[in-house]
């Protein structure tokens, strides 16, 4: 063990914690996305092949041998969709990339004032923030808009007068990027009724990637926020900057996110 320890070159520890970094961020890009699932998947099926050999199970064994021979190109395939938002995501700032501090805050106070009138008036609405996670490949449909967060912009959009006031209006690097785009609704078996459409969209978004959505109720004028597949709701103006600040600035982001109630 001291001849293994004494061995051990300053470049052996770089390229440890590099490798090691390298495999943190995969896992931090695919958390709360369906690679995970696949992940599980490929895991399984290797399991099977290392029984299968143990246990000559010389057909199955074939069968795998010849599977896991071209794993890398079916992990291409596979996971192209993730490779391709973690090469765009390299060197990008989560969440408001681009901003300023101030501009940042200035966003928020945007989304907070909207879903503020919009509740007051019992508009119903549905926004969306991305953070580190892609979530173009859920998103279906949508109207391109690329503008500037502003709570008049945002009121107008879910106006029922306005064509595209039905779906989810979609922030993507501190800029309005889409709206009318349709969300995968949860298939949680434990929702209370009392939820309607637009809250099981936003969960069953939040079930798949890291973003926030929020959610103002059409029925009572009630705010909602979700994150990770759980939903913190009646929240006021005040407590709904508050979670939004944890989660959305990046100096405040770390290791920081709102006390979630149960789904319902």
């Amino acid at each position: 063990m001291l001849d293994v320890l004494t061995n051990i070159r300053l470049l052996d520890i770089l390229d440890i914690v590099i490798v090691a970094f390298i495999i943190y961020r995969i896992i931090l890009l695919i958390r709360g996305t369906r690679a995970v699932q696949m992940l599980l998947g490929l895991a399984v099926i290797f399991a099977v092949y290392v029984a299968s050999r143990v246990g000559d199970l010389h057909t199955l064994n074939w069968f795998l041998s010849n599977f896991l021979s071209s794993i890398i190109l079916v992990i291409i395939v596979i996971f192209q969709n993730d490779i391709r938002r973690a090469l765009v995501h390299v060197g990008r700032n989560p969440f408001f990339g681009g901003l300023s501090m101030n501009d940042e805050s200035v966003a928020i106070d945007e989304l907070v004032k909207a879903c503020g009138i919009l509740g007051g008036r019992k508009i119903g609405a549905l926004i969306v923030v991305e953070r580190e996670n892609g979530i173009n490949d859920i998103l279906e449909s949508g109207t391109v808009i690329d503008a500037r967060i502003t709570c008049e912009l945002i009121r107008s959009i879910f106006m029922p007068s306005s064509p595209i006031h039905d779906g989810a209006l979609v922030v993507q690097q501190g800029r309005l990027s889409k709206a009318g785009c349709f969300l995968p609704l949860s298939r949680g078996l434990d929702l209370t009724k009392d939820l309607g459409t637009r809250h099981r969209a936003a969960l069953g978004l939040t079930e798949l990637a890291d973003a926030v959505a929020i959610v103002v109720s059409e029925e009572t004028g009630n705010i909602s926020v979700a994150v990770n597949g759980g939903m913190t709701r009646n929240l006021d103006a005040t407590s709904l900057k508050k979670v939004l600040g944890r989660l959305l600035e990046p100096r405040n982001v770390k290791n920081k996110k709102p006390k979630q109630q149960k789904k319902g």
